[in-house]
């Protein structure tokens, strides 16, 4: 690609990330709002935390929080001073304790992309427990950044640098999903009408079977999924690296037992199940049934609560309709072409955004 900008053709230079000579001013949020306090009322405000998913949000509230706390403004970098979590906030915030804040009125979005890589390896040397990242220790540290001519921190190269990496992988994305369509595009001829029929668990599953506990102090670092009771994040509570007294499982169905109970979710990847869910396991299932089935069994959260779990003999005898062939079969066919149809759709609606964008 001609004139395609590269990381080792331009210079480098190491700068304070704080400090009087830093890049960034650096300051402690305006808010700080302890999770007790806050106005818990539905909102378009993000609630920023130290935690290191979700880009730090916790929830949305409302902007109507006790005028003692301030909110803060968009286009920032957010530091967690015992976590090291490092995440642009686009827009006004809220947050809870020990988060820092850094500005440069350089800084936008794509600067942002650019910048977090570099700061995150910086923030290793920190820790939880005494050696966290505090304003002092920020503003000592060093960062090497791309300089331009006279030796001052180049902005535009960083923005055009990530504007281009992002038209590329743009571009591979729609190139794949414009093939994906014109393989996938067809219409349910013949399935418009179809018998819906119930079935037992027990009879429509290979396998059911619960995955085992492990207490959290017994985790040890690495990056197989580890699927607990959440209902986010496709129900991954975190990466693990355990192979000793534990359930792995892959291409099937998790269903919470607890927690969030019912919550279903599709697993395509290899991963461990911690014993608040039970894997689901189909004969010589695709992607697009299991995704089918996640969506029905997800229905259950309104049968159960925190209070009723769901378990070993509930979820053996539990019940739920699908469709159904001339046989009085589950009608796999449908299920499959049913989602994959349904996925054409939102594809078709993605692209169109895409296209926007590059």
């Amino acid at each position: 690609m001609k004139n395609r900008l590269s990381l080792n053709d331009v210079e480098w230079g190491e700068f304070f990330i704080g400090g009087e000579e830093g890049i960034f001013k650096i300051s402690s949020t305006s808010s700080g709002i302890d999770k007790n306090k806050l106005n818990l009322n539905a909102g378009m405000i993000p609630y920023i935390t130290r935690s290191d998913m979700d880009n730090g949000i916790s929830l949305f509230i409302t902007k109507e929080q006790d005028i003692r706390y301030r909110i803060d403004e968009g286009n920032v970098i957010s530091i967690g001073l015992d976590t090291q979590t490092v995440f642009y906030q686009e827009n006004p915030f809220y947050t809870g304790q020990n988060i820092q804040v850094l500005k440069n009125k350089n800084l936008n979005k794509r600067v942002a992309m650019f910048l977090i890589p570099l700061l995150k390896i910086q923030m290793q040397k920190f820790n939880w427990g005494g050696n966290g990242a505090t304003l002092g220790r920020l503003n000592r540290t060093k960062i090497l950044l791309p300089v331009d001519a006279n030796g001052k921190v180049n902005w535009q190269f960083m923005e055009d640098y990530i504007k281009q990496e992002q038209k590329e992988i743009a571009e591979n994305v729609i190139n794949y999903y414009e093939q994906k369509i014109l393989e996938t595009a067809f219409d349910l001829v013949g399935f418009e009408d179809v018998e819906w029929k119930v079935f037992p668990f027990d009879k429509l599953f290979r396998k059911i079977q619960r995955g085992k506990r492990l207490k959290k102090a017994d985790h040890i670092d690495g990056n197989i999924a580890y699927v607990s009771s959440t209902g986010l994040n496709n129900g991954v509570d975190g990466f693990i690296g355990n192979k000793k007294d534990v359930r792995f499982f892959r291409e099937n169905l998790t269903i919470a037992n607890s927690g969030s109970v019912g919550s279903c979710f599709y697993h395509q990847y290899e991963y461990i199940a911690s014993d608040h869910v039970t894997s689901l396991t189909l004969e010589n299932a695709d992607k697009h049934i299991y995704l089918f089935m996640a969506t029905i069994i997800k229905r259950l959260e309104e049968k159960y609560s925190f209070n009723r779990e769901i378990n070993d003999k509930r979820i053996r005898t539990e019940k739920i309709i699908l469709p159904a062939d001339k046989k009085g079969n589950p009608h796999w066919d449908y299920m499959s072409k049913f989602m994959q149809k349904l996925e054409v759709e939102k594809l078709e609606k993605a692209l169109e955004y895409i296209y926007i964008y590059i």
